[in-house]
Parts: structure tokens; C-alpha cells; sequence
């Protein structure tokens, strides 16, 4: 049986394409079914407060970074959305004492946007990534505690050494949100064209993708244009650069943030069912974390919501 049209964008994969009783599924999930969800290598948590949630998603970055020492150095690769953790992290350094240069502690930024010639954007620019870590926490850190410029890793440039990175040193913990497209950094479905006009491609090959320039599905652009920019889609780039699931895999963990706001009540809950379940599809993105061997879904309570019909 055909795959169905994308309800939102025809010539891409997305989840509007997967089986209607696998959405049912989904949508009937409640908090408590989250929780059940956990099986081994999979692990969901859920926080009572947006307090706690933030604080722990800092404190990866804190035990990852405590763990680094020069003859095994490590560290975490760390999302922009969510971005409230980051000037936690700075505090927490600050507060603890935690000298990163000492530790040769590490960073990776997970994407970045491009230009209209693919290269990516300044430092100055409005949007960029990796102005929003070094202003949220980077810069924040006391200057005897911060790590080596070197040790700050961004998708820009050389995208081989970036990549390479993952290999010469370890990466305990890939940190990242989950966007209404279901991708983790800029991994979002592929286009519906060349050899997968009538499915996906395999997860075995968008396994391979590395590190890398990328079109960016319609629905990351408006996601992007709402979070980061008032709904100005123009000033929205439509490439990016994005670490790859070829990174992803060599990182220890992944661990995905749900505060509520960046995807919505059934998103959340479709790729937790597809995961716990081993349902590995490309139209999902984040699906394919069903085959890392160790995932944690992290969960505000009040950001779950529910799946309902709703006139206001």
C-alpha cells in the first residue's frame, strides 16, 4: 500500500506519512504511558517543575566536563533549543569552581545556519548558534575557569575536523530538543524524490549521513522563525549545518529535552512510542534513536499537554 502525501509539505517525508493507527497510538498516550515506555537502553523521565528540568540538564554538562581529564579528555555536545540550562552551566563553573582548561574539558555546538553560498554565518549574526552559547554561557564563565577556544567545537569550517573530533575525543552525552519535524540539531526528513518517490530511505542509510549542509524541511524554517524570531520566516534561513547521526552514534548517550515548547504535546509523544517500540523510520528523525544502545527522553509535566480536541 502507497505511503500517504505529507499533509504539510508534498515533495518532503514527514510524520504525517506514517500509518494512521501508529498516530492513534500516540495520541492516546498520558503521562503515566510515558513512563512505561522506559525499557532498556531507553529511559523517560518526567520533572514537576521547569526548575528542576533546567537544572538537570545543566548538570550533564557538569558531570560530563568532570570526568574529562588530559589523558582522556571528554565532553558534551550541547543543543540551542532548549537554551535555558546554558547560563545554568555558567553558574554552576562559576560557583563550583570547576577549572575546564585544567580538566581539557569539551564542547561541541550540534548545527549552525549557512548563507545563501552555504557558509556559515558569522558570529555576528542575529541568529548564530554559536553566538547564542558564548552569550549564554561561554562568556559567562570566569576567565580562569573557561576551557581553550580550542576546546569549543562548531559545525563551521572545516567540517572533516569536526567530525574527526568525535573520534579523537570522547563525547559522553549528544544533549538536544526535539523539533515539531522530529529531528534532533538539523537531521530532518529527507525530500520525497530521486530513489524515495514512493518511501523513505532506510535508517541504515540515513545512518550514514555525516556532519554536513542541508535543506531544512518547511516546518523547521516556520518553527524557527516562531522560537528565535517573532514568526519573521524571511530573515529565517532555509540550509543549515548540522552534526549527523554518523557523530550522533559515537556519542555515549543521547539525551532529548521536553520542555513543551519547541514540539508539541503529540510530537512528544510519537517519538517516545517510536523508540520504545523499535519503530525506526526516516520520516521521524528522532526514531532512529531507537537503535542507539543508551536514550533518555526528559519530560516538564506541564509541557506534556494533552492530545485533544480544543475550541476556544
Amino acid at each position: 500500500m502507497a505511503r500517504p502525501i505529507s499533509k504539510v509539505a508534498p515533495q518532503w517525508w514527514d510524520y504525517t506519512t506514517l500509518d494512521e493507527e501508529l498516530l492513534a497510538d500516540a495520541a492516546k498516550l498520558t503521562p503515566e504511558d510515558l513512563l512505561q515506555l522506559s525499557r532498556p537502553g531507553f529511559e523517560v523521565r518526567i520533572f514537576d517543575t521547569l526548575e528542576e528540568l533546567y537544572c538537570a540538564e545543566a548538570l550533564e554538562y557538569i558531570e560530563a566536563w568532570q570526568q574529562s581529564t588530559p589523558d582522556n579528555p571528554c565532553g558534551i555536545c550541547g543543543p540551542i533549543g532548549p537554551t535555558e540550562q546554558l547560563p545554568l552551566v555558567a553558574r554552576m563553573v562559576n560557583a563550583l569552581g570547576i577549572d575546564l582548561k585544567k580538566l581539557d574539558a569539551h564542547f561541541w555546538g550540534m548545527d549552525e545556519w549557512v548563507d545563501a553560498d552555504d557558509n556559515p554565518v558569522p558570529v555576528e549574526f542575529p541568529l548564530s548558534f554559536a553566538k547564542a552559547d558564548k552569550d549564554l554561557c561561554f562568556d559567562r564563565i570566569d576567565p580562569k575557569y573557561s576551557m581553550p577556544t580550542a576546546n569549543l567545537h562548531f559545525p563551521t569550517g572545516d567540517l572533516d575536523a569536526y567530525s574527526k573530533s568525535y573520534d579523537d575525543i570522547r563525547c559522553l552525552v549528544m544533549q538536544g530538543g526535539q523539533g515539531e519535524v522530529k529531528h534532533w540539531a538539523f537531521n530532518d526528513p529527507p525530500k520525497r524524490e530521486g530513489d524515495y518517490i514512493d518511501a523513505p530511505p532506510p535508517p541504515e542509510v540515513y545512518r550514514e549521513l555525516g556532519t554536513r549542509v542541508t535543506d531544512l524541511h518547511p516546518m523547521t524554517v516556520i518553527q524557527n522563525a516562531r522560537t528565535s524570531g517573532g514568526g519573521y520566516v524571511p530573515m529565517v534561513p532555509t540550509r543549515a549545518c548540522t552534526v549527523g547521526p554518523k557523530e550522533t552514534w559515537k556519542a555515549e548517550r543521547v539525551s532529548i529535552w521536553h520542555p513543551g515548547h519547541h514540539d508539541n504535546p503529540f510530537g512528544m509523544r510519537l517519538s517516545a512510542l517510536m523508540i520504545s517500540k523499535g519503530i525506526a523510520d526516516t520520516s521521524v528523525p528522532m526514531s532512529l534513536l531507537a537503535d542507539h544502545p543508551s536514550v533518555t527522553f526528559s519530560y516538564y509535566r506541564g509541557g506534556i499537554g494533552t492530545v485533544e480536541t480544543e475550541m476556544h
